[in-house]
């Protein structure tokens, strides 16, 4: 695992953000030709908030393999999780602009239909992380930066219910996605500490 970190170091933080936009304007230009099907629009929105997800869920697993595994990707981390909110950004603008268009019904959407509330919500969560993931930020709230970047937890877990709602039926993938998100954030949880226990057993 040390010699794969070696290289990891090697790899430059801007080869990361630049594969990463690399399927936003294609995916665009597959829509415009007609690679994305009959319904270009929908299928747009739907792969962009699914890399958001991919993403997302990439973000979430670099402190359990740096924990469990030894793989530190944390050099990564912060072009990771702006990568997603690229992602979650065109996801909503092509459902604001492409798909709803009109004002009123954008926001008629958001009351009336609970998975679009849940997809604003984890938005808003959001938007302030992306705001805040710069080094002037990090320097400026110090501790309380790393607090509030822990929205992301939340963020998402509504994400991905944002998917689940929003699937026609029995679907596994939505399902997928959820239970990786929630076994992420289940290897976040301290791990109790259970010598002292023993040693009491063993003393009595």
């Amino acid at each position: 695992m040390q010699s794969i970190n070696q290289t990891l170091r090697r790899i430059p933080v801007w080869a990361i953000y630049l594969l990463g936009a690399l399927p936003a304007p294609w995916l665009f230009y597959l829509g415009l030709t007609g690679g994305l099907g009959v319904e270009p629009i929908e299928a747009l929105e739907h792969r962009y908030g699914e890399l958001a997800l991919q993403l997302l869920i990439a973000g979430l697993a670099v402190t359990p393999l740096r924990r469990h595994v030894g793989l530190n990707l944390m050099k990564f981390r912060r072009a990771i999780g702006v990568l997603t909110f690229v992602y979650v950004a065109l996801h909503l603008l092509v459902w604001l602009v492409l798909d709803v268009q009109l004002p009123s019904q954008i926001w008629a959407d958001i009351l009336k239909r609970p998975y679009i509330t849940v997809g604003m919500t984890a938005f808003l969560l959001l938007l302030p992380l992306a705001l805040t993931s710069n080094n002037w930020s990090v320097r400026r709230l110090g501790l309380r930066w790393r607090k509030l970047h822990r929205l992301v937890y939340a963020a998402a877990l509504l994400g991905a219910m944002h998917y689940l709602l929003l699937a026609k039926g029995f679907q596994i993938e939505p399902l997928a996605y959820l239970a990786a998100i929630i076994a992420l954030l289940a290897l976040r949880l301290p791990i109790p500490n259970l010598s002292f226990r023993s040693n009491r057993a063993d003393s009595a």
